[in-house]
């Protein structure tokens, strides 16, 4: 039985000492010998069509090497698929460049490629290009409309998808309700601002066929899937490496245009190509987050009790689909219910094209903004109702011995007591004396907040029916000749602290000295395969729970080498402090770093 000294115990992180020195390696940090430097040009309109671009005056200046145009590149590539799981959603093909139409402001254009990065930016400003406006809809409940400007006139709608949920008798839970409360909740559009923007360094190596790509990015697999299909090569010619990754928050779990324009342009030129996105493109540009705008209704006895819920829920998708663009969403109507016993509801649920950045996860994907009109509406009911907040929540948990509970979206929850929970946590942050402190405010003509929410989350997406496809993780551990382990993950870092949980779970299962472990990740020569990446905190429960199933079988095999060396049973050894002893005889032992080596010399070894 494996004794927990290090997990649930206070550890330094591992890798601290190289990032708070400076000492890690980013992509701005590389620089190959030969590296030219790529920046784009982006569109200054929300929907136009692109009558002509001179490039002329740009390629004229000193130090350009380049200047390409979607007519230069997009029918070499194939175009980006993008992604849904939303069924019968409308999924337009984007190309890599904007192709004589531009459909929200900041579309890259043009690209330009130069000996710095400052020759770069600055050719940017010297193209020159016409435009010729059309309407536009930036505007959510506008453009879900009929008679709305279209992003894609090809579509004839601007509705992506719509999906309708429907559980029990909606209609009969509101006539007999005693109080109807209906409002327009918004969700607003956000930006993650990662410290590092996107960047992306890739090096063509023409003798061997293969290309080496350095990308931020929170799924290194994936990454690597989608150039090899974009750019027509074989998935073994290409190499993605995450180095360091300065934070991603679900935006950088995506595959952007710009990041397929860089191999393109490393195997077009032959030279190493590196793009820094600036601060300001990365917050035009990058995938948003949020921006829905719910209309909801609830049906309800005097006493708060919800007998009937149902919404309306506009998300706006922006220009065009990412990854989880649709998806999103769809998490939204997934947790619809949260931590109440509703049965009789219906949501439906609209995905809205509009002349915007595309949105995708942020941090919570969707189910934030679930729990955003629950706790609204839980507020509003109280509000109209002249009830206290926490016992309006109270009357419409999910009541303890209904665990295990199955909600009407089909998610299964194994266990809860909502009720207590909240009751703790209004207890210990004080809260009745917070609410007396703000209305003693108010008297003063000062204004404060005081709130609470209750929730559930979901996350650790794994392989399940809701996923449809993938979601596993896996592991390798290794044990070198010195004795040292070596552990791979699928999961890519960018701040999570990995080098530190994984190499816990290693050093626990062999009691030997966390920094006698390395976790090697982000690399996808080496890394075991991942096709969801690092994202909804599902690194340590799918990844770690791998990790843990690997270090077991190498425990064993430990023991069964130890107890052949010493000349015992299986049975009679154990493991302590990295040394695998005889139960009862400290005194008879072999380290574990004897183990490893006789491993290696393969002389020493059982049956």
């Amino acid at each position: 039985m494996t004794r927990a000294r290090l997990i649930g115990s206070a550890v330094k992180r591992v890798e601290d000492p190289r990032l708070v020195t400076g000492a890690g390696t980013y992509i701005g940090d590389l620089s190959p010998v030969g590296m030219l430097h790529a920046d784009f040009l982006r569109s200054q309109y929300a929907h136009a069509r692109l009558t002509n671009i001179d490039v002329s005056e740009a390629l004229a200046l000193p130090g350009v090497i380049a200047v390409f145009t979607g007519a230069d590149i997009n029918d070499k590539v194939n175009k980006l698929p993008g992604a849904s799981t939303a069924e019968g959603a409308n999924n337009p093909k984007r190309t890599l460049l904007a192709d004589g139409e531009v459909r929200f402001t900041g579309e890259a254009i043009a690209v330009v490629v130069a000996e710095s990065e400052e020759t770069a930016r600055d050719a940017v400003d010297h193209i020159q290009v016409d435009y010729e406006p059309l309407p536009f809809a930036v505007d959510l409940d506008e453009a879900a409309k009929e008679g709305s400007p279209l992003v894609h006139q090809s579509l004839g709608t601007n509705i992506c998808f719509h999906q309708h949920i429907s559980h029990g008798d909606v209609d009969a839970a509101f006539a007999k309700a005693d109080k109807i409360v209906e409002r327009r909740i918004v969700n607003q559009r956000v930006a993650a601002l990662p410290l590092e923007c996107r960047a992306s360094l890739a090096e063509y190596r023409r003798g061997e066929g293969s290309l080496v790509v350095y990308a931020g990015t929170q799924f290194p697999h994936v990454m690597r899937t989608q150039i090899a299909s974009i750019l027509g090569l074989r998935e073994n010619q290409v190499r993605v490496i995450a180095p360091e990754v300065g934070g991603g928050f679900g935006a950088k779990a995506n595959v952007y245009p710009e990041e397929m324009v860089v191999p393109w342009l490393a195997m077009k030129l032959g030279r190493p190509v590196r793009w820094l996105e600036q601060r300001r493109d990365n917050l035009a540009t990058m995938a948003h987050g949020r921006d829905q705008i719910d209309y909801i209704t609830a049906a309800c006895k005097s006493d708060g009790t919800v007998i009937g819920f149902k919404g309306r829920l506009l998300a706006d998708l922006g220009a065009y689909l990412y990854f989880g663009t649709a998806e999103i969403p769809t998490l939204t109507t997934l947790m619809g219910t949260g931590p109440y016993a509703f049965r009789d509801i219906q949501y439906d649920l609209y995905g809205v094209f509009t002349n915007k950045v595309p949105t995708d996860a942020f941090r919570g994907a969707g189910r934030p903004e679930a729990t955003y009109f629950q706790e609204r509406m839980m507020d509003a009911i109280a509000d109209d109702l002249g009830l206290d907040p926490a016992e309006v929540r109270k009357r419409n948990f999910i009541p303890k011995d209904q665990f295990p509970y199955e909600t009407p979206m089909g998610l299964k929850y194994d266990s809860g007591d909502y009720a207590m929970a909240l009751d703790r946590a209004l207890e210990v942050s004080g809260f009745a004396q917070l609410k007396t402190e703000a209305a003693d405010l108010r008297k003063q003509g000062k204004l404060r907040g005081v709130g609470f929410a209750s929730y559930v989350e979901i996350c650790a997406f794994g392989p399940s029916k809701i996923m449809g496809a993938g979601g596993f993780e896996s592991a390798i551990a290794r044990v070198e000749p010195s004795g040292k382990v070596t552990i791979y993950t699928g999961a890519s870092a960018h701040g999570q602290g990995h080098e530190t949980a994984f190499a816990q779970i290693a050093a626990d299962a062999l009691e030997i000295d966390i920094n006698d472990v390395t976790l090697l990740h982000g690399d996808t020569s080496s890394a075991p395969y991942s096709n969801n990446g690092t994202g909804g905190s599902r690194s340590l429960a799918l990844g770690g729970s791998a990790l843990k199933l690997a270090m077991e079988d190498i425990r064993e095999k430990t023991l069964k080498i130890g107890a052949h060396i010493l000349e015992v049973s299986f049975e009679d050894v154990e493991l302590v402090e990295g040394a695998i002893q005889v139960k009862g005889a400290p005194g008879r032992a072999v380290t574990f770093a004897e183990v490893a080596r006789e491993a290696y010399n393969g002389v020493k070894l059982p049956d």
